[in-house]
């Protein structure tokens, strides 16, 4: 890693700022791990992010932070640490770099369902004293403060983004497997009939997709798993908030695994190698939902982001080729659909070198303006009040108001350090099944895990 506290020769040292601020340092976790020496510059502030397949929509965004940030800070320099790697990878390599004072990010960016986690493990440290006298920290929903404080009441971040999942499917695939272009599933079985309808007519399409293993991290929990569960005919989750303990023991975990083995056995979806590929919603993406090789798939309200004018792969017809249809209960029963809500953040790690210094450029990422352009270019729902005002974010996409409104509705996962173990878990179910265990083989068996994580004591059996 090349050293920013030593001078450097050539350009003066507001030029190199610039170019430190404008241009992300693609770093190895190795090399960063084996930067030479303990101390770290404290005109160095250092931002970690994870960076996934061709998407730099995160980048150019703090890139443009930097900029400013270093303009008006001219004695700073921000450094950008890109963490190329799959959702759990960028989970285990983030939490490496937290874990020494030497390589530890000033700021980094935190999903919801791990911050707790990281709490626990001594990774992040309260900024409740900073927030508070933060002028936006009021215009962020409620229940996004709470998926930041930890059981102690302390603020460990500052939530930026929110999301729901629904049902997109392909129109002209529906078309010519004989289904209407206007479609919404009111039961599970209406979704498995779709899907039989596709399989069995002449499109060549891979009729449904949901996320499930453990290669596929938190996505195959929440955008696939846990969309099936919430919407389960006995009611119960994966937590009792009032009791406060952990469910097992439940019929409705194992009708969501049987839901799973249904289109696995019936070959209604992806094969299993392309199952347990880690980058396989990068070709869903890319290739298998615009090119029509693929007739639906549960996923969350971010991924038109893939088919703007300046991504990847653009695909300026999609609003008029893409349906959205909630994701309906197992049958029809409670609220009728289902969706999860979840979100990012930024955090402040314990071995910050300066935390009102990282605070004060965290403010300028967090900016109303900042946060209106990341949303649209992002293609994610925005956790302010302030940003959902402003009429550049109301019409940045066709599908924003639709997944705006799925929020009152929304379940939200456990905030609480023991969910990533036992999200884990639920990977593991999932693919147990998807290679030939039995529902109530594999929902044992996480059940059994369930109590290791958090304790006989911390558990309830369904329905009771």
């Amino acid at each position: 890693m090349a050293p920013s506290a030593s001078p450097r020769p050539g350009p003066d040292r507001r030029t190199v700022l610039r170019f430190t601020a404008g241009a992300a340092a693609l770093l190895p976790l190795a090399a960063l791990a084996g930067c030479s020496g303990g101390a770290r510059d404290a005109n160095t502030l250092r931002i970690a992010f994870q960076q996934f397949g061709s998407n730099t929509i995160k980048q150019e965004w703090i890139e443009r932070a930097a900029q400013q940030f270093s303009a008006e800070n001219p004695e700073l320099v921000v450094e950008l640490v890109p963490i190329v790697a799959s959702e759990n990878d960028y989970f285990t390599k983030n939490e490496l770099l937290m874990s020494s004072p030497r390589t530890s990010p000033d700021l980094v960016y935190e999903d919801s369902f791990l911050l707790l986690s990281d709490v626990g493990a001594g990774y992040l440290q309260p900024i409740t004293d900073l927030v508070e006298g933060w002028e936006h920290w009021d215009d962020i929903a409620d229940a996004s403060k709470l998926a930041v404080t930890g059981e102690d009441g302390e603020v460990y971040g500052v939530p930026i983004t929110t999301d729901t999942r629904a049902i997109w499917y392909h129109r002209e695939v529906f078309e010519q497997a004989g289904l209407p272009t206007d479609w919404q599933p009111t039961s599970w079985e209406d979704v498995l009939d779709a899907a039989r309808a596709i399989k069995d007519s002449d499109v060549e399409a891979t009729p449904f997709l949901m996320y499930a293993g453990t290669p596929q991290g938190e996505k195959a929990s929440m955008q696939g798993f846990e969309m099936l569960l919430y919407g389960t005919a006995d009611g119960t989750g994966l937590y009792d908030e009032d009791a406060g303990k952990w469910i097992v023991g439940s019929q409705g975990f194992i009708d969501s695994l049987g839901f799973l083995s249904t289109i696995v056995e019936e070959e209604l979806t992806l094969s299993l190698g392309q199952l347990l590929d880690p980058n396989i919603s990068e070709q869903v993406y890319t290739s298998l939902l615009p090119e029509a090789k693929l007739g639906m798939l549960i996923d969350g309200s971010w991924i038109s982001q893939n088919w703007t004018e300046s991504a990847g792969r653009p695909w300026p017809e999609w609003p008029d080729v893409v349906g959205l249809a909630d994701m309906p209960t197992q049958d029809g029963g409670g609220t009728g659909t289902v969706t999860l809500a979840g979100g990012w953040g930024l955090s402040i790690p314990e071995h910050v070198t300066d935390r009102e210094i990282a605070f004060r450029f965290l403010e300028m990422l967090v900016s109303t303006e900042t946060l209106v352009d990341y949303a649209i270019a992002d293609n994610h729902i925005t956790v302010r009040a302030d940003v959902a005002e402003q009429e550049a974010y109301l019409s940045y996409s066709p599908a924003v108001e639709y997944f705006t409104d799925l929020l009152e509705t929304a379940y939200y996962r456990p905030a609480l350090p023991a969910y990533p173990e036992v999200s884990s878990a639920i990977q593991e179910a999932m693919e147990a099944v998807l290679t030939g265990t039995i529902p109530e083989a594999a929902a044992a068996a996480y059940d059994a895990t369930v109590r290791d994580i958090v304790g006989e004591e911390n558990v309830q059996e369904a329905g009771r």
